[in-house]
C-alpha cells in the first residue's frame, strides 16, 4: 500500500499521457492518489478524473497564488462542490509570500473560507505555506479556536517549530520528494522525528521528483522512492512506512474509506 497524498494529474506533463502515468503508479504499489485542484477552472476536470479512476480522489480549492483571481469563491461555493462523492478535501489553500502574485489580505480571506468550509463539511484542508509560516500558524490557531477541523501541511519545508505547532493543532504533515534532496538536512532531521501516526507522503507531481528521479517530470509512482528514503531515514522497513502512511491517508481523508460516505452538512 502506498498513498500519494498530493498530485496534480491534470497538469501539463501528466495529462497528456494520464492513463500510462496511472498505470506506472499502480505497478509500483500506489493504491491511492489525491488529485489536487488550485483554481476553479480545474475543478470539473479534476473531479472527472476521480470519477473515472477508482483509486483517485479529488479536492476543490483555490491556491493562495490564485486568490486575487477568485474573489467570489467563498465557503458556500466550496461546500456546494464538496458534496460530490469523490471530493474528499478542500484546497490547496494557505499563504504564499514567495511569489506574491495575490494580495496577502485576499489570501488570508480565501484561506479562512476554506477552513470554514472544512468545519461545515467535515472534510480536511490541504495547506500550502511558503515564506509565510508565522501568519499561517496564526490563522490555523485562530480558526481552530472557532471550532475543530482537520488538515495536512502539504509539501512540508517549514521550521521545526512550525512542525510542532501543526502537530499541536492536530494536523498531519506530508513529505514530498524535497526530503530526498542532498541540501535538505534540516527537513530530514524533522522527518526523522515526526510521529508516524501524523505522517503522509506525496509527490506534488508533476513537480519535485525525488532522488533518483530528480530533474524528471514527477509522477505519482515516484512516491515509492520518497517512501524508501523516509523509511531508511527513520530506520524502519519501507513496507511499514508505506502501510502506516497509507492508513493515515485514509484516516484523514475519511471519504476515501470503502463504504464511508459521510454526509456533507447544509447551511442553516
Amino acid at each position: 500500500m502506498l498513498a500519494d497524498s498530493h498530485c496534480h494529474l491534470n497538469y501539463p506533463g501528466l495529462i497528456e499521457d494520464q492513463q500510462a502515468v496511472l498505470d506506472r503508479a499502480r505497478a509500483r504499489g500506489v493504491t491511492a492518489m489525491l488529485n489536487i485542484s488550485t483554481r476553479e477552472s480545474e475543478w470539473d476536470a479534476v473531479i472527472a478524473t476521480a470519477d473515472r479512476e477508482t483509486d483517485v480522489w479529488a479536492t476543490v480549492g483555490i491556491h493562495p497564488n490564485e486568490a486575487d483571481a477568485h474573489p467570489a469563491i467563498d465557503a458556500t461555493r466550496l461546500v456546494e462542490r464538496a458534496r460530490h462523492p469523490r471530493v474528499v478535501g478542500l484546497g490547496e489553500t494557505g499563504l504564499d509570500y514567495y511569489r506574491e502574485t495575490s494580495d496577502r489580505a485576499r489570501q488570508a480571506l480565501s484561506f479562512r473560507a476554506h477552513i470554514a468550509a472544512a468545519r461545515e463539511t467535515g472534510l480536511p484542508i490541504v495547506v500550502h505555506t511558503r515564506d509565510a509560516e508565522e501568519d499561517t500558524a496564526a490563522i490555523l490557531s485562530d480558526e481552530m479556536g472557532k471550532g475543530a477541523y482537520g488538515g495536512v501541511i502539504h509539501c512540508f519545508t517549514a521550521s521545526s517549530a512550525f512542525a510542532d505547532k501543526a502537530l499541536e493543532l492536530g494536523l498531519y504533515i506530508s513529505l514530498s520528494g524535497i526530503v530526498t534532496f542532498k541540501n535538505a538536512r534540516d527537513l530530514q532531521a524533522i522527518a526523522a522525528r515526526l510521529p508516524i501516526e501524523r505522517l503522509l507522503i506525496e509527490t506534488d507531481a508533476p513537480f519535485l521528483a525525488p532522488v533518483p528521479n530528480r530533474g524528471k517530470t514527477g509522477e505519482p509512482g515516484f512516491v515509492a522512492d520518497t517512501a524508501q528514503f523516509v523509511a531508511d531515514l527513520r530506520g524502519v522497513s519501507v513496507g511499514e512506512l508505506s502501510q502506516r502512511t497509507a492508513e493515515n491517508f485514509h484516516t484523514l481523508f475519511a471519504k476515501t474509506r470503502p463504504g464511508d460516505t459521510p454526509v456533507v452538512a447544509h447551511r442553516a
